[in-house]
């Protein structure tokens, strides 16, 4: 965030800063749920997979094989990433311009596993991070948030799903229609690959609420999730109910 993007939004202050940490695999849920969760309680929404995307994105801009991408050069293109407040929702920029699709995008997704796999690139996500969370009250998301980013995190959550199910999700949510069996197949496979390079990063913290999300509708997820966090800023003095 540059300048005075986002601050003074009403119902945060730093005095008052609360973190929720949402880790897990990929296509687990982590960010629609955070956004969710964020705007049931009128915090902030920081994804952390967003943020590795957008560099990656801006990395592809310059071209050549993403094999071949240097850490110096994935950093250069990342200094190119600014975020803009959208409602409880940054949103990052490339070169001050709006690149949703872009960085959701099939090239990026393939490159950005070994992006994030880079120490400094990790580094510049992380205090891009913890920056905001500076400011607001937030619900970050991704896959170290609870054990790296925020380990004095005032509620930590992991997010767990079948392989498969995972796999539909994405799926469906991409094509905008019910998949068939050999996509899911083939998309369980690449998930499952993705996990295996993942897997140092992707660590559960030993305090989080472990949910697994397979059998869970969203709204359940975001239920539960706020629920918790309700639980967790009650005051000892507060005897209005705490929803279940």
């Amino acid at each position: 965030m540059t300048g005075s993007e986002g601050r003074g939004a009403p119902g945060h202050s730093r005095a008052g800063r609360f973190v929720i940490a949402i880790d897990g695999p990929a296509a687990s849920g982590k960010s629609s749920t955070a956004q969710w969760v964020a705007d049931s309680l009128g915090y902030v929404h920081v994804d952390s997979g967003a943020l590795y995307r957008a560099a990656t994105a801006s990395r592809a801009r310059a071209g050549g094989s993403p094999a071949e991408w240097s850490e110096d050069s994935v950093l250069e293109a990342a200094a190119r990433v600014t975020l803009r407040m959208m409602g409880t929702w940054l949103e990052p920029l490339i070169d001050g311009v709006a690149a949703e699709a872009e960085i959701r995008g099939a090239a990026v997704t393939a490159s950005v596993s070994r992006v994030a796999q880079m120490q400094r690139v990790r580094a510049w996500v992380n205090d891009q991070v913890r920056a905001t969370a500076e400011q607001f009250d937030v619900v970050v998301d991704g896959r170290d948030m609870g054990t790296v980013v925020f380990p004095d995190a005032a509620l930590k959550i992991y997010l767990v799903a079948d392989p498969w199910e995972r796999a539909r999700r994405r799926l469906t949510q991409g094509l905008n229609r019910r998949p068939a069996d050999e996509e899911i197949a083939a998309e369980t496979e690449r998930l499952v690959k993705r996990d295996a390079r993942d897997a140092t990063q992707t660590v559960q913290a030993k305090d989080a609420v472990l949910i697994d999300t397979t059998y869970l509708t969203q709204p359940e997820q975001v239920e539960r999730i706020v629920a918790l966090a309700r639980a967790v800023t009650r005051r000892p003095d507060d005897t209005s109910p705490v929803d279940a």
